[in-house]
């Protein structure tokens, strides 16, 4: 197996060994509450998706890239990148107040969206008792400029450790404002269509998800969407006692869901590749 294509990332990452927590979930509709309250990126995915009629799909097309990107060979990573890149490259956005027209893969929205995503991803893990030290944050932001070249940026210009990242969504947080949009996502979040006989369902479990992700965010995200979150150490305890009932889960029979990225890259590279929190000192 020593000759197996490790992918863009490999065992010895810490993306490789984060991504395969459960916590990455919630971290996910962390990373679309924050995204949402940029107005030019979030009006990119309201007028070119159907968000609201098939958000499953999107989210599950979202967890495939990631999925592929970390775990799968380097061919099925460049080849997801690409096609993102071709998609975005042929989707325009109307600004309804200027009449301007612009595309959704400009710099500064690609930029917006990835760190969103990445800040979440660190943050919701951290805060969850994941096993992961400043220095090991540091190294998986950086590790993400990988990602960020993917779908199109320059990974030069894209943070590479915390401090990094703090100061970005610093300089960016005049240009955030909880629009139309943004409070469509935030609606949808927390009522999403479903099936009838799925709807107590969604409104025990989804809505749980829904709430401490958005309880998750930093403090002025919860002031522009102007609704209140519990105080920061009830929050604390929240994330801690969803990862650790999450983590009860036997890795095997989660990794089971489809598409099954982990169990696919552990078969083509040994049992060894198995991501596990402890691997992260080594």
């Amino acid at each position: 197996m020593t000759d197996a294509d490790p992918g863009l990332f490999g065992p010895s990452s810490v993306t490789w060994q984060m991504h395969g927590d459960p916590m990455m979930w919630v971290a996910g509709v962390r990373a679309l509450y924050l995204q949402a309250l940029h107005p030019r990126a979030v009006r990119g995915v309201m007028q070119n998706s159907d968000f609201r009629r098939d958000a499953w799909g999107r989210l599950m097309r979202t967890a495939n890239f990631v999925g592929t990107t970390t775990y799968g060979t380097s061919e099925a990573a460049e080849r997801a990148g690409a096609r993102v890149r071709k998609i975005h490259s042929m989707l325009q956005v109307s600004d309804p107040d200027t009449g301007e027209r612009y595309g959704v893969d400009e710099p500064e929205l690609l930029l917006w969206v990835h760190c969103a995503e990445i800040d979440s991803y660190v943050h919701v893990l951290r805060g969850s008792g994941y096993p992961l030290t400043d220095a090991q944050a540091d190294r998986y932001i950086a590790e993400h400029r990988v990602s960020a070249r993917l779908v199109g940026l320059d990974p030069d210009a894209v943070p590479a450790g915390r401090a990094e990242l703090a100061a970005y969504f610093e300089k960016v947080r005049p240009e955030l404002v909880a629009g139309p949009e943004a409070r469509a996502v935030d609606d949808f979040l927390l009522r999403p269509p479903t099936h009838p006989l799925l709807v107590l369902a969604r409104d025990v479990l989804w809505r749980r998800v829904a709430q401490l992700a958005y309880a998750s965010l930093p403090p002025y995200a919860h002031e522009l969407y102007g609704r209140p979150a519990p105080r920061p150490d009830v929050v604390a305890r929240r994330l801690r006692a969803t990862g650790a009932l999450l983590r009860c889960v036997p890795a095997r029979l989660r990794w089971q869901l489809p598409p099954k990225h982990i169990l696919r890259a552990m078969a083509r590279l040994g049992p060894d590749a198995r991501p596990a929190p402890y691997k992260l000192g080594r």
